[in-house]
């Protein structure tokens, strides 16, 4: 991180560029997220899935509109939305908690940068894990596997999902760093 000395403007603006960058996006922390906003946890406004997720690829903080997907064992339909344009959002895939073959690999974490998705919450495997480290998007997943999934296509896309027993719908926003992954009904003003 830059260090600041007074009246510095040219480490104050590259530290701007970096917060706005994300490159120290976990200086805003989801914890800090849940203290100021109490109340909307208190009414199930903000919600916080449960810390079994590891934590991939580069980008450690990010945030977006949420899409859905709800398939097992099953990757077409995951191709098939991270070929569209991400425009920052987030692909949360319910997987089932299947833990018997990777949904998302090197290739799809590669197109998924390429097309601008801020980052993906597989509730189920992911697979090429030195390959999705070093891309660009944040990844969440339950473990690694090196097996890969079905090609039949099946699944359902924008539709609501339940993940450790909390329903996310389509256009809600995510947020994540390290503390964990934050699920909220509208844009925050974080």
């Amino acid at each position: 991180m830059p260090t600041l000395e007074a009246n510095d403007d040219s480490a104050c603006l590259m530290l701007m560029e970096c917060l706005f960058n994300g490159e120290y996006m976990a200086s805003l922390a989801t914890a800090e997220v849940c203290d100021v906003n109490a109340g909307l946890l208190s009414n199930g406004d903000l919600r916080v899935l449960p810390p079994v997720f590891k934590i991939y690829g580069q980008c450690r903080a990010f945030s977006g509109p949420i899409t859905t997907l709800k398939v097992f064992e099953d990757n077409v339909l995951v191709r098939e939305l991270l070929e569209t344009r991400g425009e920052g959002r987030v692909l949360v895939i319910d997987g089932g908690g299947s833990m018997r073959c990777a949904l998302v690999g090197g290739n799809l974490g590669q197109l998924a940068q390429n097309m601008g998705w801020a980052g993906i919450v597989v509730n189920g495997c992911i697979r090429d894990v030195d390959e999705i480290n070093g891309c660009d998007i944040g990844v969440r997943a339950l473990a690694s596997h090196p097996q890969k999934s079905n090609k039949k296509g099946h699944g359902e896309k924008h539709v609501p999902i339940y993940i450790g027993g909390m329903m996310i719908r389509e256009g809600e926003w995510l947020y994540a760093d390290s503390d964990g992954i934050l699920v909220s009904k509208a844009e925050l003003s974080v």
